[in-house]
């Protein structure tokens, strides 16, 4: 039997071509971005979350690896959990006045709040 092919994310699951492979995307956002040339904005948002509010970052440009950084030192600020992933942070509750003053403080200075 040969090699199986490794499954992606958009949907291909199998393929009888022998010499079929998946391209790999090639992100042209691997870079971050310096925290002056970020321009996060900050949302609450209570969609799809059993009506609990969660503060939103959004509009990170950089790798995953510094959003998970920034929103672990932002979930450490707050006192409170919460995730980043899919280029964006969520703090649990309503934590915009906190996390629009770390933003500053620590020189992201094209922060605002959105909503």
């Amino acid at each position: 039997m040969s090699k199986k092919n490794k499954p992606d994310n958009k949907g291909f699951v199998y393929s009888t071509d022998p010499n079929f492979r998946f391209e790999e995307e090639q992100k042209g956002g691997s870079q971050t971005l310096p925290p002056e040339q970020q321009k996060l904005r900050i949302w609450l948002n209570t969609r799809l979350r059993a009506g609990k509010a969660v503060t939103l970052v959004v509009d990170f440009v950089g790798t995953e690896e510094d959003l998970e950084d920034l929103g672990k030192k932002l979930k450490n600020y707050c006192g409170t959990g919460g995730s980043a992933k899919d280029g964006e942070i969520l703090i649990q509750g309503d934590q915009r006045d906190k996390v629009l003053q770390w933003l500053l403080k620590n020189g992201y200075k094209n922060s605002k709040k959105a909503g």
